[in-house]
């Protein structure tokens, strides 16, 4: 047990937010359908997983989305795979929409009563306790949950020895205009919350890791 607790945090004191690959080292099918698998694995609220991850390996697209995207210059260049994490938009999130019925009826597999009031917690949730009440707050409530997949595929990449990049560093709205031109999202549905670039480091990084120290991270109420 020590062991395996120490290779996770080994693995977390290696990371780092890589910003440029080296671009002839590529990450196997294997261990980025292992990747993938995490993220598909990964807990959301009312388990509505509202998200999609778009992999981009067309070198074309990658070079148009590096005109909106000024923080991931070099790893859409150099990057072994590049991931746009998408979140479901207001109409897909509401209660009773058709993505909803689609996961609890089909995916889920929820008898009637228990959608119903599954649904009803959700609505309830939404217009009285989260105050989920506009498009916009959806969806930057639906980005929220698509940063659990997102930093599990950073840590499970980590634990096999690879690298990778979270990247918020773009224009929203032109990254969305340039994939709804290419075909590749329907923007009334889908928006993009983040990306993420996966690889393998050019060369070490000059600084040392630094976070704070745990006694101003963590309160304890007993």
């Amino acid at each position: 047990m020590q062991a395996k607790k120490d290779e996770i945090l080994k693995a977390h004191a290696y990371r780092r937010a890589i910003k440029e690959f080296e671009p002839e080292q590529k990450i196997t099918n294997e261990d980025f359908e292992f990747i993938l698998e995490v993220g598909r694995h990964s807990p959301s609220s009312f388990g509505w997983e509202p998200w999609k991850f778009v992999v981009v390996q067309n070198k074309d697209l990658r070079e148009k989305l590096s005109g909106p995207s000024w923080g991931a210059q070099k790893q859409l260049a150099s990057a072994s795979h590049f991931v746009v994490l998408l979140a479901r938009k207001g109409d897909e999130m509401r209660a009773g929409s058709e993505y909803l019925k689609y996961k609890s009826q089909q995916i889920d597999k929820l008898p009637a009563e228990v959608e119903e009031m599954k649904v009803g917690f959700f609505k309830n949730f939404m217009e009285n306790e989260f105050d989920l009440t506009d498009d916009r707050k959806i969806f930057d409530w639906a980005c929220k949950q698509v940063y659990l997949p997102f930093a599990n595929m950073m840590t499970a990449a980590a634990q096999i020895g690879i690298d990778s990049c979270p990247i918020e560093g773009f224009d929203r709205a032109k990254v969305e205009e340039l994939l709804a031109a290419e075909g590749v999202v329907d923007t009334k549905r889908l928006g993009v919350a983040a990306m993420v670039a996966f690889g393998y480091r050019k060369e070490d990084s000059p600084f040392p890791q630094s976070r704070f120290p745990m006694e101003e991270v963590v309160d304890w109420v007993n």
